[in-house]
């Protein structure tokens, strides 16, 4: 039985294997792909590829063989969710700030996925064993709205909406600064940094970034901070967080991209909550829409930052 395969054509040229494919697929460890290039399962123009090093050129063809992960073993935990809407085919949760989505080497327990085999038995297996039911993704410390398909229909149907960005997401954050219009949109690509790799950044397409289009409008102005909305047009890792941070305007609180500015609230992460989902409903059609309430230390955030832009 042939292996799932993803093909790519190159566009940023006198870059590693190892490194062009690490960009191009940030759900791949970088380490995960340099087992596959020694295993056999990476291609280029057609040829089997065995040198991490090998340097691409722009027009190359790769091809990448991808084995089913070795299942872990996924353990139902009784841990508490906060259902927004359920049915037999969807289910819309709150999520709260430190829940991990799902489980990795190391960090096997005490995940999303860990609480949803608890609270739907029937969810093995729904998009995959180690994802199981999962449709999007939030950071650890990013709260809110969250779609989970309990049937494989609802999960390929959801999929589809994100893929063709129907479904729309809104966010609410607490960001540095005051930006130079109540509305704008930053259309800047995004990709894993090209020194720190365990970041994302804004990257020339050329050099492996992918296009990222993040919508603003502006809701308060608190003295030298603001409460922004904003709207996704394209799903990129850590979206918001790294193009308010390239604005000059990073996400109060954020631990990665805002150099560790204090603003005397204890926050546990960064400030930022996907309050609202919209999406179709997977077997009716009908329009659906899920907020998720601003979780206490937002609120707490807030209100600090109203007081003292009134002193």
């Amino acid at each position: 039985m042939s292996l799932p395969q993803i093909d790519l054509q190159v566009q940023t040229p006198d870059t590693r294997l190892d490194r062009y494919l690490a960009d191009q697929l940030p759900d791949f460890s970088r380490s995960r792909i340099q087992k596959l290039i020694e295993q056999g399962q990476v291609w280029l123009n057609g040829q089997v590829c065995l040198s991490k090093k090998v340097e691409v050129q722009v027009g190359d063809l790769i091809r990448l063989a991808v084995p089913d992960a070795a299942p872990m073993a996924l353990q139902a935990e009784a841990i508490p969710l906060d259902i927004l809407y359920e049915d037999d085919s969807l289910l819309l949760l709150n999520k709260p700030v430190g829940l991990v989505v799902h489980p990795a080497p190391g960090h096997e327990v005490g995940t999303l996925v860990n609480a949803l085999l608890a609270h739907c038995p029937d969810l093995p297996g729904i998009g995959g064993v180690q994802r199981p039911g999962i449709v999007h993704r939030l950071d650890k410390d990013t709260t809110g709205v969250l779609a989970i398909a309990k049937t494989d229909q609802a999960h390929h149907h959801l999929q589809a909406q994100f893929k063709a960005k129907t479904a729309r997401r809104q966010y609410l954050a607490v960001i540095h600064g005051v930006l130079p219009e109540i509305t704008g949109t930053i259309d800047q690509p995004i990709g894993r940094h090209l020194i720190d790799r365990k970041k994302m950044a804004v990257v020339p397409i050329e050099k492996g970034g992918r296009r990222a289009v993040t919508h603003w409008q502006v809701q308060e102005q608190m003295g030298n901070y603001s409460l922004v909305q904003f709207e996704l047009e394209t799903g990129r890792t850590h979206q918001i967080r790294v193009h308010t941070a390239y604005l000059g305007h990073p996400v109060v609180g954020d631990p990665v991209y805002s150099s560790g500015r204090s603003v005397g609230v204890n926050l546990p992460g960064q400030a930022l909550h996907a309050w609202k989902l919209r999406l179709e409903h997977p077997v009716t059609g009908q329009p659906i829409e899920a907020i998720a309430p601003l979780p206490p230390v937002f609120q707490t955030l807030v209100e600090v930052l109203r007081r003292r832009a009134t002193l």
